[in-house]
């Protein structure tokens, strides 16, 4: 079976209160209230800094059964050691709790900084390092530096399919040879609406679709227009169903597509007018 999972890019944002959050209602069941209306978020602390084991089980605690986390990984493997010796520092991420959010652990979303370069040496070395199951997940962990001594979750609750996601920014990723090297490893090509900013493709590259919607008109700012809903909806039911858009933009001319259903996840990312959670509600309504 497959499902398609719409829901917004972090929870805790001042703006919303009163607005989206109802008024009076704690800081602390924000994330519960968004659980309840909402199937699935993307959690975007674990970009700044590694959480603790603790934070992951209250997040866990919190939703409700059948929720979805998305996970972002750390800027500090992406932007800082931009994929250079990182072992060490994605063996300390996947140690500091992600194993607490068990059965509601979605995919996992790694997205790199403008200024990044396709390298496919290094992309490749990257994307073997990744696992895709939670016991492969927890072989790496165990690797993890002295610092996470004591602030370490190294146990799995059962073996489950772990998923990766790659968002890029930068025009020379538009190669077939990295479209290729993302079907070998079944890691999604994120389809990312930044209003035009970075690049736009749509290809397919795993079992699963992966979309962040920054905004329509303006970057992270700007709502989406019923008509442009409307449009997202009839792509998210092709991709679903195992096709694509006719008019699909594409980096490969090599289609890898098999006819059986997928996964789609789908974030909106355009928080700052408080557009996201409603614009999301919106386009499950059109679903």
């Amino acid at each position: 079976m497959s499902g398609i999972f719409v829901g917004i890019s972090g929870w805790r944002y001042p703006p919303w209160r009163g607005v989206f959050y109802p008024s009076g209602l704690p800081q602390d069941r924000e994330l519960e209230y968004a659980s309840r209306a909402l199937p699935t978020i993307e959690i975007n602390g674990t970009f700044y800094s590694l959480q603790k084991p603790e934070s992951f089980q209250h997040w866990y605690e919190a939703t409700p059964p059948g929720f979805i986390f998305s996970v972002k990984g750390p800027r500090y493997v992406t932007h800082v050691r931009r994929l250079r010796d990182v072992h060490g520092p994605l063996a300390n991420f996947f140690a500091s709790g992600l194993f607490n959010l068990r059965e509601k652990l979605g995919p996992i979303l790694w997205q790199f900084p403008p200024s990044f370069r396709y390298d496919p040496e290094r992309m490749k070395l990257f994307f073997e390092l990744l696992p895709h199951d939670t016991r492969q997940a927890l072989s790496l962990a165990r690797r993890r530096e002295h610092r996470m001594t004591g602030r370490a979750r190294l146990a799995v609750d059962a073996t489950r399919t772990v998923r990766h996601a790659i968002e890029i920014r930068h025009e020379s990723f538009i190669d077939e040879s990295f479209i290729q090297m993302l079907r070998e490893h079944n890691i999604a090509f994120v389809v990312a609406d930044t209003a035009g900013k970075w690049p736009y493709r749509e290809d397919v590259t795993a079992d699963f679709l992966y979309l962040r919607l920054h905004g329509d008109k303006e970057l992270y700012a700007s709502g989406y227009t019923d008509e442009a809903l409307v449009r997202w909806a009839a792509r998210i039911r092709a991709w679903r169903t195992g096709s694509q858009p006719d008019d699909a933009h594409l980096i490969s001319a090599q289609s890898s597509l098999q006819l059986h259903a997928r996964d789609v996840y789908c974030y909106f990312d355009n928080d700052v007018k408080v557009r996201a959670p409603f614009d999301a509600k919106a386009l499950m309504a059109k679903l």
